[in-house]
């Protein structure tokens, strides 16, 4: 039986199937490739292009093949893109999950692991964060996500369907062995950003806020590298398979690390200056957020590889330096 993969050729799906594949899983890729990419997919990986808010190609997908759980990363994920444009992500986010719980309902399907989000909790009563704190989310794209876990816990109680939504922080990194990384456009993620600075796309980079309560004025955010993040994903589907009930995680590494130590740590990884220009705090930065994966440890049994920034952006700078254009 295989695990299908929804959004299977984006940054962090693709890494997740990789993980499934070198673990000896049958694996099945469902991608509109709006923002992911073809050469992203394993070669081993059985790959259809579909959008999820087609029903149609939906059950023709599990007409055909023998899926036994679902991983789920198809949703728009820009949080600026959210704020103007909210109804694309009510249409992708909320109308292709409901097309998918549907699909899965009709074929007997009951299992899905869901990629969610820290945006859920908007601004943190505390840190580091915990799953049973409010959740308030400051933007749309944190609202549709929200919308889309209480989607999956409605669909257990009336169809039995079990799942796992993960809260993750700043994912990042990329496969270690430099085979595929982060490519998005517009880039919007810290370290891709910084790394643009020695690869000679940009002067420089922003530092938006200096006077933040946090130990060097900058914004403090939890990193957690895209390998750690894709065996999550497979813990959490292995969890549901051996009976495990619906439950919702966060991952991170517990850690936080400021802006500016992020951009001298990859001053340090590439030999480049990267010059930094302070700029004025954005709306709805958050000053901290850092989570705790103490649940997901416990749980799941999950814990972080990569618990050294060093290594998360040497990563990072072997896909980007040898990849400056992304897939293309």
């Amino acid at each position: 039986m295989a695990i299908l993969v929804l959004g299977g050729a984006g940054y962090i799906g693709s890494h997740t199937v990789y993980e499934l594949i070198e673990a000896g899983r049958e694996v099945i890729v469902a991608d509109n490739l709006q923002t992911g990419f073809r050469k992203a997919v394993h070669p081993k990986a059985r790959f259809y292009e579909l959008d999820i808010r087609h029903r149609a190609a939906l059950d023709e997908l599990f007409e055909k093949e023998n899926v036994e759980g679902v991983i789920h990363f198809a949703a728009s994920s820009q949080v600026g893109e959210s704020m103007t444009d909210p109804l694309k992500y009510y249409d992708n986010n909320l109308c292709g999950t409901a097309c998918l719980l549907q699909a899965m309902v009709a074929h007997g399907v009951d299992k899905i692991v869901f990629s969610s989000t820290a945006a859920v909790y908007g601004e943190p009563e505390r840190v580091p964060i915990l799953e049973s704190d409010r959740t308030e989310p400051t933007n749309c794209y944190g609202e549709t996500k929200l919308a889309m876990e209480k989607m999956m816990s409605w669909t257990a109680r009336a169809h039995g369907l079990r799942y796992v939504a993960l809260r993750y922080f700043n994912a990042c990194g990329a496969h270690p062995d430099g085979l595929i990384g982060e490519a998005h456009s517009p880039e919007t993620h810290l370290i891709p950003l910084i790394l643009q600075v020695p690869n000679g796309q940009r002067k420089s980079i922003s530092v938006f806020g200096t006077d933040y309560d946090t130990r060097d004025g900058s914004c403090i955010r939890d990193y957690i590298h895209v390998s750690d993040l894709a065996r999550a994903h497979i813990l959490a589907l292995d969890y549901l398979t051996e009976g495990g009930e619906s439950d919702v995680f966060n991952l991170g590494n517990g850690v936080g690390f400021s802006v500016r130590e992020m951009i001298d740590v990859a001053r340090s990884v590439t030999g480049h200056p990267i010059p930094a220009v302070e700029e004025a705090r954005r709306a709805g930065d958050p000053a901290v957020l850092i989570a705790s994966g103490k649940k997901a440890a416990e749980v799941l049994g999950w814990k972080p590889v990569y618990t050294r920034v060093e290594d998360i952006v040497s990563d990072a700078w072997r896909w980007h330096s040898g990849h400056p254009h992304g897939f293309e």
